[in-house]
């Protein structure tokens, strides 16, 4: 993985380098095989953030309609250290009954990113949490 990272900045700084090179930037362009805007990109790029900036970053902006409210995020906690053994479907109908509105789709994303996702998972935390506060289950 890393090496790919590098040989893309390999390629776009070697670019606007053969650019000064050569003193003609479509001749490198061609020689390059990209277009002069992305050239243009390219130099502005380093320009501004140096060779950092050239980095192959991911265009895609988050999508903040899928998360979820941290209150919401935070009784799904409790329930999953409350209920380890239940799955995403009943632990959306409980929290329901409870008056927290969350499809099972919604509960497995929230488990996801926590780390919570299997039972086994579930049940670690919730014996690191029965360490931390001195409690005993029997």
């Amino acid at each position: 993985m890393i090496h790919s990272t590098e040989n893309v900045i390999r390629h776009n700084v070697g670019l606007p380098n053969l650019a000064e090179e050569l003193k003609n930037d479509s001749h490198a362009c061609r020689v390059m095989g990209v277009s002069r805007d992305t050239f243009y990109h390219y130099r502005q790029a380093v320009e501004n953030g140096g060779v950092e900036a050239l980095l192959d970053q991911s265009r895609r902006k988050p999508n903040p309609k899928n998360w979820v409210d941290p209150v919401i995020e935070e009784k799904v906690l409790e329930y999953a250290l409350e209920q380890p053994a239940h799955g995403q479907v009943r632990a959306s109908n409980e929290l329901r009954k409870r008056g927290v509105f969350v499809s099972p789709s919604g509960i497995r994303g929230v488990w996801l990113s926590i780390g919570l996702q299997t039972f086994k998972l579930r049940l670690k935390a919730l014996e690191a949490m029965a360490a931390a506060e001195g409690l005993v289950y029997t």
